[in-house]
């Protein structure tokens, strides 16, 4: 990797001594102070990640406080950088101690502008470097997956729909009941692909009235429509070279499906009053949570639209649908909210977790996490009961923990619907189990089930 041009800040009063220095580094960018103040000023704007400073400043030209000063306030804002302290002659003593403030390395006056050039470079090599270190340090820290929060094979195997499509260029429609985390996992998605250091530009179908709509997602040319003072780029245009995600997609009106159709298949707009095509590169995420197939029955949603659309799908599944889920998000939503309101929550009583875990949750994760919040800014006690959750009316079927326990529910369960499925059959229910005439007659005894 190649080290981009390097900033150099040069503090140095003498403007003889500044001349210089710009000419021996015409390979750097340079910026030049007299003072303290100025150089902080450059500091804030521009960031040099390399600083030469003469200790002699005004107004103490003769000493070193205000030098000292200078060096103890750009280490204070900017820490990362390199300071390279120019020194009068034999005077050891302050170079010593600005390097142990904190300075990168000190040099002697008389200058000499290959010496310290040398110098310069290595620091600013230094410093890329540890600046490439810290976003490596960085891009590792964040893993894309840390904001899902799942544990049933159904999430997971969404999960690894997701980590297939992101880097690809396929358009990708995303379906799913309303709170089940669609946009978490569009965001995904773009953290994942190769379109990460570009904008998301999304826009809910829903939410922009009809006439507004089609100029949000196409722009307009000055002129257009009253009000149309100056030209503005729409929603698919802003991002270009990025991902645009139309969510709610099934609520978009039968002219602006026409409309998106061409742009999907030629990749190129006009703006409204306009006349010129303009190119657009960019990734189309779709999300509903409607049938679209009975959309496009009620003629309400273009079947070549659809398909368009749905070159990859990813079905994300209600709550109900994820074995374990609920639990577990809780009591994430638990933690979170407890430290962020002071809350000193332990948990939840078994009580509210048999029924979080038993619960339909119509809402999804956005009604789990909205439960959780209130109740931890309403609970007395210590635990969140299920009156915390404004759930105390949910019956809850008693689930055991024992395994001896586990295996007798089940086998209760399995005998009752073989009879649902034989009609109450004897033969048949023994052939579906598995299992004699004799062998089911003793099973049904021992759970109680009638025949």
């Amino acid at each position: 990797m190649q080290a981009p041009e390097t900033k150099l800040l040069i503090v140095e009063d003498d403007e003889g001594l500044q001349r210089q220095l710009r000419w021996s580094f015409n390979n750097c960018e340079v910026f030049a102070a007299s003072d303290r103040e100025t150089a902080l000023a450059l500091l804030r704007e521009q960031a040099p990640p390399v600083v030469t400073l003469d200790l002699g400043l005004p107004p103490d030209p003769g000493g070193t406080s205000e030098g000292f000063r200078t060096l103890q306030e750009i280490l204070l804002r900017a820490p990362n950088t390199k300071i390279i302290v120019v020194t009068g002659h034999n005077d050891r003593t302050n170079a010593i101690r600005a390097v142990g403030m904190g300075a990168y390395d000190f040099y002697e006056k008389p200058i000499d502008p290959d010496v310290l050039g040398l110098t310069v470079e290595r620091a600013a090599r230094l410093a890329w470097l540890e600046e490439e270190h810290r976003k490596l340090l960085e891009g590792s820290a964040k893993w894309p997956f840390e904001s899902l929060i799942a544990v049933s094979p159904e999430m997971l195997k969404v999960c690894r729909t997701v980590e297939k499509l992101a880097p690809t260029e396929v358009t990708t429609l995303i379906l799913g009941e309303s709170g089940t985390g669609k946009e978490v996992l569009l965001r995904i998605l773009h953290a994942l692909s190769d379109r990460r250091d570009k904008r998301l530009v999304a826009i809910n179908c829903a939410a922009i009235p009809e006439n507004l709509l089609e100029s949000e997602l196409f722009g307009y040319e000055k002129g257009a429509f009253t009000g149309a003072v100056k030209t503005t780029r729409g929603k698919i245009e802003v991002a270009d070279g990025g991902i645009l995600f139309l969510d709610e997609i099934g609520d978009l009106p039968m002219p602006l499906q026409a409309k998106l159709l061409r742009f999907l298949q030629e990749r190129v707009i006009e703006r409204i009053g306009g006349r010129k095509e303009i190119p657009v590169d960019v990734r189309v995420v779709c999300a509903t949570h409607q049938d679209l197939h009975a959309l496009i029955e009620e003629g309400r949603f273009r079947e070549d639209l659809y398909y368009r659309i749905n070159e990859a799908t990813i079905h994300v599944p209600p709550l109900r649908e994820r074995k374990g889920d609920a639990v577990v998000l809780a009591r994430a939503f638990l933690s979170r909210f407890a430290a962020q309101h002071k809350r000193p929550l332990r948990g939840f009583t078994p009580q509210a977790l048999a029924i979080i875990e038993q619960y339909e949750w119509p809402g999804n994760v956005r009604e789990l996490e909205n439960r959780v919040k209130r109740a931890v800014v309403m609970a007395e006690g210590g635990e969140i009961t299920p009156d915390d959750l404004e759930l105390a009316s949910v019956e809850v079927e008693s689930m055991p923990f024992g395994l001896r326990e586990v295996r007798e529910l089940a086998e209760k369960q399995a005998i009752q619907r073989a009879t649902y499925f034989s009609d109450n059959n004897i033969s048949r229910t023994a052939e579906l189990l598995g299992v004699t005439r004799p062998t089911l007659y003793n099973l049904m005894k021992k759970h109680g089930i009638s025949y």
